[in-house]
């Protein structure tokens, strides 16, 4: 986690402000590019809307204030055909009614926390344990199922969609009011940017992350996608998928994509950390600085040429191979989303860390911001 000091905060809110205001005098977006917005029902009462986000290269992002979800994504094969690269639903109501956080943003905390609870200062914070005894992605009621204020901007390099949502002191058992915004990009570099801000009025923790399952064919496995890691090393986990604080290396075992490799290509191997997930479920820890954004993997499926690079600013990416997926949701078009149809690659900090102190801190104090970066860059091969 990468926080800002108070004395370096009103610059990146002026930044912010800058584009924000860009938006409001109306700078041209280039030929092609452009939002659009439709009403798309209501929950709680609140309106939900869809907006359409267009680049110059004609690649769409649908994103609702609901959740943060990107509903859909459209992104070039190798033949210049446009399709959609993500799992979800074609209305409002099946996210409501039945969403493992398909393409949401998932907050106060990606991924899980050991025992549902943890301590800051002597104090201990007691969360909903809904994933079994454990505490995952920010229980109940997280910002995954939350409306979100929204409004359009643009850049000189691309089109987006600013969400912002406060979470009260005591929501979902966490301290603090939390003000959070995120901000989704999708550039003319055919990127999909996603800024995280966040700041807190008590000692809290904070761990965001972006939960979209992707599949590059539309439908069907994901197992012959190619997945490549900058890790040397992972978080290996305890029966409940709470690490058990080991950095342990992925050389010599199932969990090495130091170079690329098919998905399916060693899942099915009989080893105790693919009994615990069912296959991959797990953080790998990225080779590089902590706060230094840089490259973390890349996704390609060979059928039809389509190429993904994960870049962020976080210490580590969770790798979900859609293992709990049985065929019980028809998403998009009709389709039966079967065991493994699509993947997550969830950038983050790692799972339990407020209580693991050898972890990367995901505390955050009053007077410093949370400011995290994650890009989605396609292209194809």
């Amino acid at each position: 986690m990468k926080y800002l000091r108070k004395s370096m905060v009103p610059l990146v809110v002026g930044a912010v402000t800058v584009l924000l205001l860009g938006f409001a005098i109306g700078i041209e977006a280039k030929a092609g590019a452009g939002i659009e917005k439709e009403a798309w029902g209501t929950v709680d009462g609140k309106p939900v809307d869809l907006y359409t986000l267009t680049n110059a290269n004609g690649l769409e992002a649908k994103i609702t204030n609901y959740g943060g979800i990107v509903v859909s994504l459209e992104v070039l094969d190798r033949n210049g055909k446009l399709g959609d690269v993500v799992l979800g639903y074609d209305n409002l109501k099946g996210y409501v009614e039945n969403n493992p956080y398909f393409g949401a943003i998932v907050g106060r905390y990606g991924n899980r926390i050991g025992a549902a609870k943890f301590s800051l200062d002597g104090v201990e914070y007691t969360l909903a344990a809904n994933n079994g005894p454990n505490h995952l992605h920010g229980g109940i009621k997280g910002f995954d199922k939350v409306v979100w204020k929204a409004r359009g901007v643009t850049s000189d390099n691309g089109v987006g969609l600013e969400l912002s949502y406060l979470s009260p002191d005591g929501e979902e058992g966490y301290p603090g009011n939390l003000s959070v915004t995120v901000v989704y990009t999708l550039t003319d570099d055919n990127e999909l940017k996603i800024d995280y801000f966040a700041m807190t009025d008590k000692k809290t923790v904070v761990n965001l992350t972006h939960h979209s399952y992707f599949n590059f064919v539309g439908s069907g496995d994901i197992l012959g996608h190619k997945l490549w890691l900058k890790a040397s090393r992972f978080t290996p986990v305890d029966e409940g998928l709470i690490p058990t604080g080991e950095l342990r290396s992925v050389i010599g075992t199932p969990m090495d994509f130091t170079r690329p490799v098919a998905i399916g290509a060693r899942i099915e191997q009989d080893t105790q950390q693919l009994r615990y997930g069912f296959g991959y479920d797990h953080n790998w820890v990225l080779d590089k600085r902590l706060g230094e954004m840089a490259l973390a993997g890349s996704l390609y499926e060979p059928a039809t040429g389509r190429f993904m690079e994960i870049y962020t600013t976080e210490p580590g990416i969770q790798f979900y191979s859609g293992n709990f997926l049985d065929g019980t949701i028809t998403g998009k078009r009709g389709i039966i989303y079967e065991f493994r149809n699509g993947l997550c690659l969830e950038t983050q900090h790692f799972p339990d860390s407020p209580n693991k102190p050898d972890f990367p801190s995901t505390v955050l104090k009053p007077g410093e911001e949370y400011r995290t970066t994650t890009i989605y860059k396609f292209s194809v091969r």
